[in-house]
């Protein structure tokens, strides 16, 4: 699973998957009252049944680029589907049920460092040692960040960044192994697989958490939001852009979503950070972005085996 990957001679669409991680942010605004009210397996049924639904026309065509691909994406769309789409998704919306709306949306900002690590390990790019000048700071601003009081750190608190930064290293595996099936499948048919295996998972979860389905009608309306607006719309775009975006460009912009998370949970949601939190928030976002932008001069901390970009 170490294949090098493919040169890109697309247009750059770094500013599609900015749109698309944009469009993540919105995600708490609908999951943090029905993580309140609703088990995390029953909202995250309703996120991959209601895009499979929707995308059912396009499932024959995805089924049979499943069956035309090599093992090794096979085996990476069940990945994505069971662990980056339906298992990260459950971890993420309980830890909305144990902390705030914001520790598990800021937390999200270690996916792209996550991201860099795999495909290290998968796609053959090798790490410079100046990669863990951006990696520690920012792990020590993500602790901060996830605790009003970084020193007194309740058991609730912990539960749910335990939570959120379990379904950060699911989704930056995911984003490697998107990016690596992006080169042999199209876009439409990888988001449709990634739905579909994801609602396979989801109902397993279901099951073994013996959770409900029905919800009632003012339920429903978020549910359908969350699973169109940050869910299908946001994927579909984060497909077609990826396709064509190099990864250290690619892990910038998603940078979108934990900034457009935390502003709409201060502002919309009416929370608050502690004077250590806005630190935390400081020290990881200029730590990303520098590991971001350093990958896009003349010396990147991370070296891939072919020319990305």
């Amino acid at each position: 699973m170490a294949d090098s990957p493919r040169t890109i001679t697309a247009p750059d669409r770094t500013w599609l998957v900015a749109l698309a991680a944009a469009l993540w942010g919105t995600d708490g605004i609908l999951r943090a009252p029905l993580a309140g009210a609703l088990p995390a397996a029953t909202i995250v049924f309703w996120e991959h049944i209601v895009p499979v639904l929707l995308l059912i026309p396009f499932v024959p065509s995805a089924v049979r680029a499943f069956r035309r691909a090599s093992a090794r994406d096979r085996l990476a769309l069940v990945v994505i589907g069971l662990g980056s789409s339906a298992l990260a998704t459950t971890l993420f919306t309980a830890a909305f049920a144990l902390g705030d709306p914001v520790t598990p949306l800021v937390l999200q900002k270690l996916q792209p460092l996550v991201a860099i690590a795999g495909a290290a390990l998968l796609l053959g790019e090798r790490l410079r040692p100046a990669f863990w000048m951006f990696a520690v700071p920012a792990l020590v601003g993500a602790w901060l960040m996830a605790f009003a009081d970084p020193f007194d750190v309740e058991v609730r608190a912990a539960g749910a960044a335990l939570l959120s930064v379990g379904a950060a290293v699911l989704w930056g595996f995911g984003t490697v192994l998107g990016r690596m099936v992006s080169a042999n499948l199209a876009s439409r048919d990888v988001t449709v697989l990634r739905f579909a295996i994801g609602l396979v998972g989801a109902l397993v979860v279901l099951w073994v958490q013996d959770a409900p389905i029905a919800v009632t009608a003012a339920q429903l309306v978020p549910l359908l939001l969350l699973a169109i607006v940050p869910g299908l719309i946001a994927l579909v775009l984060y497909y077609i852009g990826l396709r064509s975006t190099a990864a250290s460009r690619a892990t910038l912009a998603e940078l979108a979503f934990p900034a457009t998370a935390t502003v709409l949970g201060v502002t919309v949601l009416g929370t608050s950070l502690s004077a250590t939190q806005w630190v935390g928030l400081a020290v990881v976002a200029v730590s990303v972005t520098a590991l971001g932008l350093s990958e896009r001069g003349r010396s990147p901390v991370v070296r891939a085996p072919a020319e990305l970009s």
